[in-house]
Parts: structure tokens; sequence; C-alpha cells
């Protein structure tokens, strides 16, 4: 074996264009915004704005670097946002009532708080990742729910006070006026880089993000720079949390919510290859220092903060789609494809290029091939569905204890017909939500925008109907439709640029959340059609309509998901694209067909929720983007796609229902409820790795 010292990589030259190509047109890009913002204000840059910019990006910069560090490995870490939140309200409340210990030892205390406390979590997300070898996105989304519900924990609303000493060493000046603290926290940001990037560890992080795989083949201990990987990036969001607890002086539990969407544009728009290996932590610190002043270019201009989210998810796309169009990238393979394409189309061999080969074996564990030249009827029922067994009935089981607990919580005051109603509803939404969620997961992806894809359509038929029946008759199918369309963008995004999904479903999630702004001025109004309340609360037969309808909506969910040719088609494509489309499988329809399902179902649960609550209201899905994914996983579905079964994802939808239903008869707070949530997910995960872990 070669030791990783004595390698030469051929990918890490000390100079090279291609290498440093995201650098130098972050740099430039970030120059250009400047000089635009020069020539609006009609001034030249002061200091005042050298500082301004500096102290609103850095929190931003200190952030997206950890990210980078751990998308360079090849990962993504969902759980930044909350981790700066759960630092930020810590330091508040723990120190914030201890100002009289001197400025420096105050300001040494609460660095050592912070960056060991993102540390702390960063190793938990790196040791589940490496070593566990669980899935980083799954990880990252669960302690991601656990350190908000800390958060909400240590302080449920705003408030809490930092000393005024404590905020001027972060945001005031160094040693003499002319050189602002921000600016000197982000040279040592860039600084602390270029040092972990001359490194062992450094170069160990872009061999593995590169390829992992001939990356231990040659000496990188990959578990370990893995783990040191989110370590890194939890010390990185720490130090966050502590600069935009001195910039605010105060705490704010929900203040780290909001920059993922941010962070991942800083990252890409920086030059880092999402996927691993390319990239660097300058660019990126450039890139959030421009997404600052393209919002400084915004106020300037009077353009209403609804455009941000709009315009952020746009830069997102657009980045991520630039950096994308090197000679290798997805979006030239496609190109080739079409163009070899239209050569058939002329030569008349068409038919036989787009031919889908029909599959005999049946994919998500049903039903293997029979041996022995036997037929599949030969092969006992048990043995046919052992897998779907294996991973689905654990749910069922839970569930049923679950159950127990939840009589004896409530007592006397148990209402069998209560419960049923209850576990019907809410269960009706997480397994709508679980088809679409898990067809998308099945295919290898995720979507991220679910949370404002339920939003916006429930946002549209409140205020279009107002509380009338009328109108719903053509109001709902449209909700449904802008659903579909989103899924329908989604999808075409991913297949015909190659870009990924969570940048993609990410993206389109802020843009739709400043669609909704816009449509409704800020503020929801109007009420949810009395006929759409009656199915979703109302009775028949003692139990409400949309009970019946999930009786229903499960049939037709297991028939097209695991019964149907399309379904199979996922499920091939889940298991290998690249195969798939060797043997003639147009990969692009399954997945176009698994983003538009899962907007449509995102749409359908929003609508019903408005009939739920008789109106909609913003953030009313942010909930249940945790839950559609839970639900899947707690199902038996494999995270990385290729396995999995509706009725399995119907078991999870009920397990995690039982839960809530359950917690709600007890004391216990909602951020407790959330860390429960996310200790469920966590220990789900675990205990159905299998082939997640190889």
């Amino acid at each position: 074996m070669t030791p990783l010292s004595a390698l030469r990589l051929p990918y890490l030259p000390p100079f090279s264009w291609s290498r440093q190509r995201g650098t130098i047109i972050a740099i430039a890009v970030f120059a250009a915004t400047m000089i635009a913002l020069q020539l609006i204000t009609g001034q030249g840059i002061a200091y005042f704005d050298i500082s301004s910019i500096s102290a609103s990006a850095a929190t931003l910069a200190l952030a997206a670097l950890g990210e980078t560090i751990v998308i360079l490995a090849g990962g993504l870490d969902l759980s930044a946002g909350a981790v700066i939140s759960l630092v930020n309200v810590v330091l508040v409340t723990q120190l914030g009532p201890h100002a009289d210990m001197g400025t420096g030892l105050f300001t040494l205390v609460a660095l050592v708080i912070a960056l060991g406390l993102g540390a702390a979590i960063g190793a938990l997300n790196g040791f589940l990742v490496a070593y566990v070898r669980l899935q980083s996105i799954v990880v990252t989304l669960a302690t991601m729910f656990i350190a908000q519900g800390a958060a909400l924990l240590v302080l449920k609303f705003p408030g809490g006070e930092m000393p005024w000493d404590f905020s001027l060493v972060f945001t005031g000046d160094v040693i003499t006026e002319g050189l602002p603290a921000p600016v000197v926290v982000l040279a040592v940001a860039i600084l602390f880089w270029l040092l972990l990037k001359n490194t062992r560890i450094g170069t160990g992080i872009y061999a593995i993000g590169s390829d992992a795989g001939s990356a231990e083949a040659n000496g990188v201990d990959v578990r370990r720079a893995r783990f040191l990987t989110f370590t890194f990036a939890g010390m990185c969001y720490g130090a966050a949390g502590l600069f935009i607890t001195a910039n605010m002086g105060g705490g704010d539990p929900l203040i780290g919510a909001k920059m993922l969407l941010q962070i991942f544009a800083a990252v890409v728009l920086g030059g880092t290859l999402i996927g691993g290996g390319r990239g660097g932590a300058v660019g990126t610190i450039f890139g959030a220092l421009t997404l600052t002043v393209v919002v400084n270019i915004f106020l300037v201009l009077g353009v209403r903060t609804y455009y941000t989210p709009i315009v952020e998810g746009v830069i997102l796309l657009i980045a991520v789609l630039g950096f994308s169009l090197g000679r290798d990238s997805p979006v030239v393979e496609i190109t080739r494809f079409w163009r070899a394409t239209l050569r058939a189309l002329k030569e008349s061999s068409l038919p036989s290029r787009l031919r889908v080969v029909g599959e005999p074996i049946r994919f998500g564990g049903l039903d293997p091939p029979a041996g022995g030249g036997g037929t599949a009827s030969a092969v006992s029922w048990l043995d046919r569905n052992r897998a779907v067994l294996r991973f689905a009935v654990p749910a069922y089981v839970i569930y049923i204890v679950i159950l127990g607990v939840t009589v004896g919580i409530f007592g006397g005051d148990f209402s069998p017909l209560a419960y049923l109603n209850a576990m019907l509803i809410l269960t009706a939404f997480l397994a709508i939500l679980g088809l679409g969620q898990g067809t998308v997961i099945i295919t290898g992806g995720l979507d991220l925008s679910v949370p404002w894809t339920m939003t916006f359509p429930a946002i549209v038929v409140t205020t279009l109907c107002n509380g009338l029946d009328a109108p719903a008759v053509w109001v709902i199918p449209v909700s449904l439709a802008i659903g579909i369309a989103i899924g329908f963008l989604n999808g075409m995004t991913i297949v015909l640029f190659g870009l990924s999904p969570i940048i993609v479903t990410l993206a389109m999630n802020g843009i739709l959340e400043g669609v909704s702004l816009l449509f409704s001025d800020g503020a929801p109004i109007g009420k949810a059609p009395p006929a759409l309340a009656w199915f979703v609360t109302g009775r028949i037969a003692g139990i409400a309509p949309i009970g019946w309808f999930l009786i229903a909506f499960v049939v037709v969910a297991t028939l097209y998901l695991n019964r149907s040719a399309p379904g199979r088609r996922i499920f091939a494509v889940g298991n290998s694209e690249r195969v798939s489309r060797l043997s003639g499988v147009r990969t692009g329809f399954p997945i176009v067909g698994a983003y538009v399902l899962s907007g449509f179902c995102s749409a359908l649960v929003g609508v019903f929720l408005a009939g739920f609550s008789a109106q909609a209201f913003y953030g009313m899905g942010d909930p249940y983007l945790l839950s559609s994914i839970a639900v899947v996983v707690l199902g038996g579905t494999l995270i990385t796609g290729g396995r999995g079964h509706y009725l399995g994802i119907l078991g999870g939808a009920i397990l995690f229902t039982g839960l809530g239903i359950m917690l709600s008869g007890t004391v216990l707070p909602e951020a407790v409820r959330n860390i429960i949530y996310g200790l469920v997910l966590l220990g789900a995960i675990v205990a159905l790795r299998e082939r997640a872990s190889a």
C-alpha cells in the first residue's frame, strides 16, 4: 500500500485554472457586484461600507466554510442553521448573566463554549456517518431537528442580552479605526482553511471527495477523514453562532432556521462542486460576500424583501449550473445524448434506441426471479416477500407498543373512536406525503421543496375561495396543478442539467417562499371552503371522510409503486441509473415522474391542511419536511434508493402519527417532541441501515 505522503495526486496541482476557476470567478463576481453597488449609490466604497458588508457576511461565510469542508469530502450537512441557533441561545442564557467577569475572560469563555458545542455536534454527525456508516443527509437532518428542538428548549422566545464590550470585540475596530473586526474574522477563516488544506487531512478531504475507494486504496484513513470533516464543520458553525450572537447582542432560537439556502448558495457561488473533490473555502467566503452585497443593492433600490428568497434560489441554480459546464459535466453528457438521439432519428433507428426493455425481475423486494426453470408461484409467499417483511413489519410492531402506552397515558379519557379518527386524519397527511417523498427517495433523490410546495397551494385555496364553496370547484384543481408544475420543474431541472436534487429542491423551496410572500402580500388571508373543512374533519358513518379516502389511496399507491411497470422502472433507476439506461430504460421519465408525484402529493396535503385548520399560514409545511422523510425511513425504504414498499411507508406514517398522539398526552413541550422525533429517526436508520452502510 502506498502511503498518502508519497502520493502524487493529479487532481491537486499547485495551480490550475480548472481547479482555481471557481475561486477566481467568485472573486470576480464579488468585484462586479461591488462596482454595481458603487454605480447605484453614486459614492465610493467607504470604511462604513466595508465594515457593514463584512459584518453582515461573516456569519454566513463562517457557516458556509464548514459546509464547504463537508461537501469537498463528498458529504452534505443540513444541521448548520440549527447548530448556529443552539450556540446563540446557549451563549445568551448561560453566559449573558455573567457579564461582570471582564471582557477578555468573557470572550474567551464564549469562544470555548461556541467552538466546543459546535465541534461536539459535528463529532456526533461525523461518528454516525464515518463509523456507523449512515447517510450524511439523513443523519444531519435528524440532528438538525434535535439541535433546533434543544434551542427552543433553552430559549423559547427571542430575548436575553450580551455585554456591549463583547459585541465590540467582533463587530468594532481592531486596534485602531480603519480595520474592522469582521474583516479580521474573515481573514482568520481564510487562514484556517489554507492551513487545513495543506495538511494531510486536507489532502485526504479532497482525495475521498474525488474517489473514496481510490483514496482508501492509497492509504487514506477515510473514516477518520470523514469524522474530522464534520467535526471541523461543527466548529465553523459554532464560530458562526458566536459571531451572530455578538452582532445581534441577544438570542433567537430560530435565528439560523432560514440560513440553509444561503449557505448552499454561498458554497456553490464560490465554485465548490456538489459531490466533492473540487472547490475551496476562499471562493465560498467571497460567495457569501457577494450574496450580502446583492441584498444591499436590493435595499438601495427599494426592492421588497419578499424577492430575497427568490433571488437567492435563482442565484443558487444559476451558480451550480454555471460551474457544471465543464468538459465532463452532466450538461455536456446530456447534450451528447440528445445529439446521438437526433442522429438516430435521421437514421430511422430511434425506436430501437428508445425501446424500453421489459424487466422480468420486480424491484423492491417483491418477486425474486424463479430459479431452476421453475415459476415464481413455486416459491412460497414468505420467501417472495421476506425482504419486505424484514424492513416494513418493525414499524407496525413498534406502533402496537406505542398504542398500549397511549392507552395507559390517557387512561379513562381514552376514546377508541376519537383516537381512530385522529389517527386516520393525521396519518392521511403523512401517508400521502410518504408516497411522493418515498418515490423520490427510491429513485435516489430527495425533495426538500416539500414545505413550501405544501404552503403555496394552501394559500392559493384560502385566498381565492375565502370561505366559499363555489370557487373551490376550480381553485382546488388549480392548486393541485401548481404542485404538479413545481414537481415537473424540479424533475426536469435535475434530469436535463444533471444537478443535485438537494440543491434544486432547496432552491425551489426558497423561490416558492418568495412567491408565496408576493402572492399574499406578506399576510395570508381568507378561509378554506366549508366543504373542504368537512371533508377533513366531518364524519361519514362515524369516520372522517378523509379516512375513507385514505383507504382508497393506500390501495392505489401500493399498486402503482410496487405492482406497476412505472413503479418497476422507479426501482430500477434507484438501484442503478446507469445500468437502467444501458438496459434501455428511459431514466428521465421515472425521475421526472417521481418529482411530479411528490409535488402533487405535497399540494394535496397542503390543501387538506388548509381544510383542517380552516386557513393557511406561513411555515405550515415546515414540520412536514422531517416527517415526510422519517415515515419513509421508518418504513424500511433505503435512503440511497432502490428498495422500499408503500405498505412499509404506510407503517412509518402510522408509527410517526401514533408517537405524536402519545406525546400529546404528556406535558412535554414541543421542543422536546422535536428532539424525540429526531432520535427516533436516527434509531430507525441505525436499525435498518443494512445496504445503506455498504
